[in-house]
């Protein structure tokens, strides 16, 4: 079976080697995608001190972010947000962003509401708090 890479200069560029997202068939398999800024690589509503450790962050800003980014990232592949099946979330802490990311994931699936798993972690490869794997339909 074939398969198709897709790389857009429109989403954060990937930390590792691995493209944003790749076809096979008719699903699309996103890499885990977080919220920093394309252009920027800021990461929306993370304050660091000088040695570049978090001392605040803001998961609603965060949560905005990433789902800005998905949605580009589905859009560059053939595929769109209604498209999605499953999505798994990872949170860096589940007891404090858990009500904040629901109520904002809430008004994202208003209309698609895909499987969903979301599991906590220690942490990720840059200082964000939130990061999605998702699989969509084309």
């Amino acid at each position: 079976m074939s398969s198709e890479i897709t790389k857009t200069e429109k989403a954060p560029k990937p930390v590792g080697a691995y493209p944003h997202a790749r076809k096979v068939g008719n699903l699309l398999f996103l890499s885990g995608v977080g919220p920093r800024e394309a252009s920027t690589d800021k990461i929306p509503g993370v304050k660091l001190d000088e040695n570049g450790n978090v001392t605040s962050y803001d998961i609603e800003a965060q949560c905005h972010s990433v789902f800005k980014n998905i949605k580009i990232i589905l859009e560059e592949a053939g595929s769109s947000w209604d498209k999605l099946v499953d999505v798994t979330v990872f949170l860096t802490n589940m007891k404090n962003d858990f009500k904040t990311y629901n109520r904002i994931y809430a008004q994202y699936f208003k209309e698609n509401q895909p499987c969903r798993t979301t599991i906590e972690i220690n942490c990720l490869p840059t200082p964000i708090a939130i990061e999605l794997k998702c699989i969509a339909t084309i």
